[in-house]
């Protein structure tokens, strides 16, 4: 019954999606933030909130443009789902703007299918990578993506191999012109923590742990049957199913390597991670399984909203 609401691509599901991700949004501003209400951070807290509905927004283009998942939102039902699991996701506003830099990124990428405007769509892709670098500088290793695509695709052009690497060149020139000119300096808009921290400790929480744990057994369950869907795929799609697998990777790589332990870098595994789920489900022919599956991934957050909200009053 609950899995049948989302089943099909609805508007209604698109509202929900939006009430889900402002409780998560509101609960994590109200645990957390402690800034006084003035008319500026009322702004900046909206443009943030926004940017982070038009991430979620592009997640579902790309799944359904792409055909990453079946005709429904159930991509954007589970994202909205484990921002409510674990709201300190939306701890860092340069992680919501990074994230959703990667994610137009990736939408470049995986459009490299159709084999039209590839030049641009490369030098693109590397371009908002750098921008969300900028941001969060180990964003960067979502570069790692362009490579792999130009191999899933058996492309063999030497420009398009080049392409990437001048997309970055181009974002690097214009950022040291511009910080010569608003901050007389070359590197001011380098300034971002590249440190390593390898300590976990700090997830030593209950939340933290249930929530890595939903997220660990139900990713790992469903990709056994992720990886072995790629080859029934026809070859215009393998390559897109193999970079969201790839992406699902890193944003792990991200996570254990962070300097900041504070959640917020889990952002970047919501997407790929609930392409994968949402594969599982729609495969699961058993409906009670489905149910369950599906119930599990809707209760814990709410459980867990109910207990920030005791939490906070």
């Amino acid at each position: 019954m609950i899995t049948s609401i989302f089943s099909k691509s609805k508007p209604i599901n698109f509202l929900i999606v939006f009430v889900i991700t402002a409780l998560a949004f509101l609960t994590i501003k109200f645990k957390y933030i402690d800034a006084p209400v003035s008319s500026m951070f009322i702004f900046e807290q909206v443009m943030t909130f926004l940017g982070l509905y038009f991430s979620i927004l592009v997640l579902n283009f790309i799944a359904s443009k792409n055909d990453l998942t079946p005709k429904s939102n159930l991509e954007i039902v589970l994202f909205s789902f484990f921002l409510l699991l674990l709201p300190e996701s939306l701890f860092s506003a340069k992680v919501i703007w990074a994230n959703c830099f990667i994610l137009l990124a990736v939408r470049r990428l995986i459009s490299l299918r159709t084999k039209k405007r590839v030049k641009a769509k490369l030098f693109d892709a590397a371009m908002l990578i750098g921008f969300a670098a900028l941001f969060y500088f180990w964003a960067i290793l979502f570069f790692l993506l362009i490579p792999l695509i130009l191999l899933f695709h058996s492309d063999d052009k030497i420009k398009h191999w080049i392409i990437p690497f001048v997309g970055l060149m181009t974002l690097f020139i214009l950022c040291v012109g511009a910080s010569i000119v608003m901050h007389d300096s070359y590197f001011h808009f380098f300034k971002v923590n590249h440190a390593i921290c390898l300590d976990l400790s700090v997830y030593n929480t209950l939340q933290y742990i249930v929530s890595a744990t939903i997220m660990l057994v139900f990713g790992l369950w469903s990709s056994f049957s992720y990886v072995s869907s790629i080859k029934m795929k026809t070859s215009g799609l393998r390559p897109g199913f193999k970079v969201v697998f790839a992406g699902m990777f890193i944003a792990v790589v991200i996570i254990l390597i962070s300097p900041n332990k504070n959640g917020s870098d889990f952002l970047f595994l919501f997407a790929p991670l609930v392409i994968v789920i949402a594969n599982y489900i729609e495969l699961i022919k058993q409906k009670w399984i489905k149910e369950v599956f599906f119930s599990v991934l809707l209760i814990t957050p709410i459980v867990f909203l109910v207990l920030n909200f005791l939490s906070v009053s």
